[in-house]
């Protein structure tokens, strides 16, 4: 097995976690898990693109979709409550 086949076998691996925190983020009603399932999710999609040789997306990405998106999420839950209200 060659680089190559180890970085999709990666890609494929860590594309189906995503997809898993993806699940698990639209499943719970406490909303502050939800955050932290959905930066576990760009997580994983930053490591697709650093296996795709993608640098300068990486850094970006990492900066928005873990570090600015769920602090301004974290402070909306704390204007509207952690648990989701259904009904």
């Amino acid at each position: 097995m060659d680089y190559v086949d180890l970085a999709f076998v990666l890609m494929g691996s860590v594309a189906l976690l995503s997809v898993a925190f993806t699940f698990l983020a639209i499943r719970t009603r406490d909303l502050m898990n939800a955050v932290i399932f959905s930066s576990v999710q760009s997580i994983a999609y930053a490591l697709i693109y650093f296996l795709l040789m993608a640098p300068d997306i990486v850094l970006v990405y990492i900066a928005v979709s873990v570090g600015i998106y769920p602090l301004i999420l974290i402070l909306l839950i704390k204007k509207v409550g952690r648990l989701e209200v259904t009904g």
